[in-house]
């Protein structure tokens, strides 16, 4: 190892920095102790201590450009006083490469760098509209972990890019992905006591070997998903298949552009975590992985902050709540939606519509057409907290026993229904219900304005066996079984047609809100609303079926006409079809096959619709021999009615006259 020099360094960006033949390294110390960087090289021996002097500091920021050491072979921590900690801006973290599982000594964590140039070939963040965006929410290892995914690189980035193919062809074209960054997957015994014990010892005791009575700190229990503090600058190394984490995300995040997917990175931050440090790590990730878009989690967020700065005028920016008077005070209208409602109420009351509880028509009406002329609105039937869809209709009790907490934790809130049994059945009327109304839920999803999120897994019935917490389940009950696709064939095949219908149907995600006005001079409005009669709709707090039509326009400018059927009661319901000028109704999608009939005396058109099931229908337009034939029948029953009234008018002049 070259001599270590030290030279006047830069107090920006704060962290490690390589600055051609030197790095800048920059960090806070708001105390009067002595502070300074700890070289190690492969991760195990202390090369050397190097301490910042009064010259070096700017503030409460101590920075200086170091030549002589290698990006390459070299690790390093900071130090102030006796403490030594990892940098909070560390872009890569060395120590935490392998995923761990059950009891280990805790690792000896140090900043690693992120080095050399990336091609990007081009590629960029892609900005699909809210409106045109289809979701889908995983997580990165237990997306591909399981031995059926087929995947070579099991529960990586990689990994992850084997399954490009497979999202494409579902119609995904944005996938979240929950936290990516590093964090440390074990929960530690003692851990406020004896965190920083290894780090410390070895500092300090440069060739000595940890004493054989020092007890080794032990995991507790895994934390698969990295809701905790972490260290936000760093993709997880234990995600990656190489040894190089951070080319291998910004490979991941190259291909899904250039197969026309989004990414967005959900963080979350504890209350303690600083707002200005909050802003950093976003912009850093846009700047240097080019994502599309964040997805914010925590109490304590500075979101007007971030929806106000420059840098993220193109990036979508998720969260539960807004001041939009704030980020667009007098009245402003956004240029673009980049601001996006992520919440609970979609889920909640569309799971309640679909068991059929009562009172829900009007909660329903609302998101099937809820918009935000600023935002964005997310709309998820079920989210990584809770039932999958799978368990959604096969529990109605959380069974989290394995979780090692009494079953105490996660939510008791699932609104769920089990079909009649609870967990798995043979039952084949059981099964055949709980795999229609997987296709009703997803129903709902994919035909309501808004922008739909799948979870990974629900569109082919993946299941956690009631476990509606998998936080610590690193194993087949918090993986993906990718057997279910081959068993659940059907499922998946009516989601992938429903995306293609949505997507093909523009009326169906519109990027304004609709207005029961005829805006398109078809001479229907584009949204309204019908029950059995139509053009009368049934609101009564018992009922729960309701027909939807929109009319739009198609890409040829022609009149796009569809009408939807909802029915959630254990009954069955015939609709009458609202009639449009030289278009017939035909049955495109449904959960229950349901034909459409012509009643040639009332000149109308009808469909029954089965017990708990949907129907999609669209208008088609009549061919000139189609016209013909419904013209003859028109003429057909209106002479037949003037026969009939004749002949009742002659029958009553009868009587009259034998009086």
């Amino acid at each position: 190892m070259k001599k270590i020099k030290m030279n006047l360094g830069q107090p920006y960006p704060l962290g490690a920095s390589v600055k051609g033949a030197g790095i800048n390294f920059s960090m806070v110390n708001g105390s009067d102790k002595e502070c300074g960087i700890i070289f190690y090289r492969k991760g195990v021996e202390q090369k050397e201590r190097v301490l910042f002097d009064q010259k070096h500091r700017i503030g409460n920021i101590c920075c200086a450009l170091i030549e002589g050491i290698n990006a390459h072979d070299c690790e390093y921590n900071y130090f102030i006083g006796d403490e030594v900690f990892v940098d909070p801006y560390a872009k890569k973290i060395v120590g935490n490469e392998k995923w761990r599982s059950g009891e280990f000594e805790r690792p000896l964590l140090r900043g690693g760098f992120d080095y050399g140039m990336f091609d990007w070939e081009g590629t960029a963040p892609l900005h699909i509209p809210y409106h045109d965006s289809i979701m889908y929410c995983l997580n990165v290892r237990s997306f591909t972990r399981h031995s059926s995914s087929k995947v070579k690189k099991k529960g990586t980035f990689e990994g992850l890019m084997e399954k490009i193919t497979y999202l494409k062809e579902l119609g995904i074209n944005s996938i979240e992905l929950m936290p990516a960054y590093e964090y440390e997957e074990c929960e530690w015994d003692n851990i406020d006591v004896n965190a920083k014990t290894q780090i410390e010892y070895q500092v300090n005791h440069i060739d000595e070997e940890l004493p054989l009575d020092e007890e080794p700190q032990r995991a507790k229990r895994l934390n698969c998903w990295g809701y905790k503090k972490a260290f936000y600058f760093a993709p997880k190394a234990s995600y990656a298949a190489s040894d190089n984490p951070c080319e291998e995300f910004r490979r991941m995040v190259r291909k899904l552009h250039q197969n026309g997917i989004e990414v967005v990175m959900q963080f979350y931050f504890p209350d303690e975590v600083k707002q200005g440090y909050i802003l950093e790590i976003i912009k850093y990730w846009v700047l240097e992985y080019q994502i599309d878009g964040v997805h914010l989690k925590g109490s304590r967020l500075p979101i007007t902050l971030i929806a106000t700065e420059p840098l993220l005028a193109d990036t979508k920016i998720m969260c539960e709540d807004f001041y939009l008077h704030e980020i667009y005070p007098n009245g402003i209208q956004p240029a673009n939606k980049i601001l996006g409602y992520y919440r609970d109420e979609y889920m909640y009351d569309m799971r309640r519509f679909l068991k059929g509880d009562q009172d829900m028509l009007k909660s329903f009406r609302y998101h099937m057409r809820n918009t935000n002329p600023k935002c964005g609105v997310v709309n998820y039937i079920t989210n990584y907290y809770g039932f999958t869809l799978n368990d959604l209709v096969s529990y109605e009790q959380k069974h989290n026993e394995a979780n090692g907490e009494n079953n105490t934790d996660g939510t008791n809130f699932n609104f769920s229904w089990n079909c009649g049994m609870e967990g798995p059945s043979r039952k084949k009327a059981v099964k055949q219900l709980r795999n229609k109304q997987m296709k009703n839920a997803l129903s709902f999803l994919l035909t309501a304005q808004g922008t739909p999120l799948l979870f990974a897994g629900d569109e082919f019935g993946n299941s956690q066996y009631g476990n509606n917490n998998c936080y610590c389940q690193d194993n087949e009950t918090g993986w993906v079984d990718w057997r279910e696709l081959a068993r659940n064939q059907d499922l998946y095949t009516y989601v992938r047609e429903l995306i293609a219908f949505r997507k093909r149907h523009s009326i169906l995600h519109l990027s304004d809100s609709l207005t029961t006005l005829d805006r398109y001079g078809l001479g229907y409005p584009d949204l309204s609303y019908h029950g059995e009669e139509a053009w009368k709709v049934q609101l009564e707090n018992y009922n729960r079926h309701i027909g939807i039509m929109y009319c739009g326009q198609n890409d040829k400018g022609d009149g796009d006409h569809i009408y939807i059927a909802y029915n959630m009661h254990w009954n069955s319901h015939r609709f009458a079809l609202p009639s449009i000028a030289n278009h017939k109704w035909v049955s495109v999608l449904g959960t229950e096959a349901g034909s459409v009939v012509y009643d040639e005396e009332k000149n109308m058109e009808y469909i029954d619709i089965a017990p708990r099931s949907v129907s999609i229908l669209t208008g088609r337009e009549l061919t000139e021999d189609e016209m013909k034939q419904k013209a003859a029948i028109q003429m057909q029953t209106k002479n037949m009615t003037l026969l009939s009234e004749k002949t009742a008018a002659g029958i009553k002049n009868k009587k009259g006259r034998k009086r």
